[in-house]
């Protein structure tokens, strides 16, 4: 079959017989079929090497955007870090005193609502924390330290039953006893010994009045959430919601001893238990 085809190839073309036209002919379709095979597979080659380029180039700009998006991870952190910091740094300002920075190392939770009801730190007798001294956070008042051991101590938070906090309310001056209530699906506190005449508003800001120096004044509290004035009695019910987030609670200051140097826990030994 070579040597048919090349003779009828070379042959001058006023010479060829009818077998070398038939032959010249069926070669034509063997070529454009080759060619034609050639073609497509050529194409099906490109595209398979451009699908794998391109799947690299996936590969390396997937990788590069899950390293950028750890990296705005870490950023966010970060600055939410710095914002927490600047807040202690401007209360350790305003405040006064000697206050100790601790950082939440435990939180003990109640099911099934998943409540925190009391933090542990890592301050202890060692770095002269004692029970009684009051915990603060940027956001607000945290609560008293309950125990303490020699790395660590244990907060009892201002929702909890047994703390109670002399407050005033900003916006009207009014003053009142705050006592945590201790639910298991929320966080809230209430005011105690609020007269019936006192013009409160859900969203007045409550903060500490500093009476009996257990813990220091205009210390933001919480917010008022809901009145009750019942057509008889003296008092009103009012409910707070407290300023800190404690499910999201990471550094805090502790004040061990008041502006005049006196030991926190020690004035707070001292002080009588206010009456109604």
């Amino acid at each position: 079959i070579p040597f048919f085809v090349l003779n009828a190839s070379l042959r001058d073309p006023s010479r060829q017989s009818w077998l070398d036209e038939k032959i010249l002919y069926g070669l034509s379709w063997v070529q454009s079929g080759a060619a034609s095979t050639a073609h497509v597979f050529s194409e099906l080659v490109d595209d398979y090497v451009y699908l794998v380029e391109v799947r690299e180039e996936n590969e390396r700009l997937e990788a590069r955007v899950a390293r950028l998006e750890a990296e705005r991870h870490q950023l966010l952190d970060e600055g939410l870090e710095n914002r927490r910091l600047r807040s202690l740094l401007q209360l350790r300002e305003r405040v006064g005193g000697e206050l100790i920075a601790a950082e939440v190392i435990s939180r003990d939770i109640a099911p099934p609502f998943f409540r925190v009801t009391r933090v542990e730190l890592d301050r202890g007798s060692r770095d002269r924390v004692r029970a009684g001294m009051p915990v603060l956070s940027g956001q607000g008042l945290v609560g008293l330290v309950q125990r303490a051991s020699g790395r660590s101590c244990e907060v009892q938070l201002i929702v909890d039953r047994r703390t109670a906090v002399d407050v005033i309310v900003q916006r009207t001056g009014a003053r009142g006893m705050l006592r945590g209530t201790g639910e298991d699906e929320r966080y809230m506190a209430r005011i105690q010994y609020l007269g019936r005449e006192d013009a409160l508003r859900v969203g007045d800001l409550v903060h500490t009045s500093g009476l009996g120096q257990r813990f220091p004044p205009s210390i933001l509290v919480g917010r008022v959430t809901r009145i009750v004035r019942e057509d008889f009695g003296l008092y009103q019910e009012v409910e707070v919601s407290p300023a800190v987030d404690f499910s999201r609670l990471e550094e805090v200051l502790i004040l061990t001893e008041g502006a005049l140097g006196d030991t926190v826990a020690d004035v707070a030994d001292e002080t009588p238990a206010r009456q109604p």
